[in-house]
């Protein structure tokens, strides 16, 4: 008489619990490591910038006052009145890379199945198109905004920045692993849909802060973003290599 015996639950070979354990590993120590250091970089360069568009939102500082001046003072109050908003600003950005992570390191997995080596150098680009991804390209249609700025209506905005980052994706992954000619064809068509189609705006322009001070805020955004993109696919990239030699 011959036994049959089945799992409980779906059985797993050593080498798939090995891969879900190098997935878990590498997304939750790069996530909370990029994203402690990118809300620390926030802090420093991005954070003042906020408190101070704050001042002009609630009216505590006019810009183009009543007499005509084109004037208005500069300067924020100190990151350190408000520190439970800021370390809850670090909690929120461990999360969010966290879950960028684990987007990442998946994307590790696939590759290495398909036969491509993840090395330190290769990490720090994907997370360069990471950034290009999710913050880059999508500005170029809907800048980063001060607080006060008024803005077309939301479920459109999500739904044209969703389908921005989606798209772009699609074509920088075409572009990275499709050796096929027609690439250089299809990837740019998925590069230009979102932009090509427009974002959703407002037919007149509103603000009440400095143009100075929007303008320095979307830079700054934008090169932070980039460091810490760059920063979890290295992180991303150093855990997974370690794993595989584990």
């Amino acid at each position: 008489m011959t036994l049959h015996t089945t799992c409980a639950t779906p059985c797993r070979s050593p080498a798939t619990k090995q891969m879900l354990r190098q997935i878990l590993t590498s997304a939750v120590f790069a996530g909370v490591g990029a994203g402690v250091l990118a809300a620390l970089l926030q802090l420093w360069l991005v954070v003042p910038l906020i408190m101070e568009a704050e001042l002009f939102e609630s009216g505590q500082r006019v810009h183009f006052a009543t007499d005509g001046s084109t004037q208005s003072d500069r300067g924020a109050p100190s990151v350190w009145e408000e520190p439970l908003r800021h370390i809850y600003t670090i909690g929120f950005s461990a999360v969010t890379f966290t879950a960028y992570a684990f987007f990442m390191v998946a994307g590790f997995a696939l590759a290495t199945r398909a036969g491509h080596e993840i090395t330190a150098k290769r990490g720090m680009v994907w997370g360069l198109c990471g950034a290009i991804a999710v913050v880059i390209a999508p500005a170029i249609g809907m800048p980063p905004e001060l607080p006060g700025a008024i803005g077309a209506e939301v479920v459109p905005r999500q739904v044209w920045y969703l389908s921005c980052v989606v798209l772009t994706l699609i074509g920088l992954t075409q572009i990275a692993f499709d050796g096929r000619s027609r690439v250089w064809i299809t990837a740019p068509i998925f590069l230009l849909v979102p932009h090509l189609m427009g974002a959703p705006h407002l037919d007149t322009y509103f603000g009440v802060a400095p143009a100075e001070l929007a303008s320095e805020f979307v830079a700054r955004v934008m090169g932070v973003a980039m460091i810490s993109w760059v920063l979890l696919g290295l992180f991303a990239a150093l855990i997974w290599t370690r794993s595989e030699e584990a």
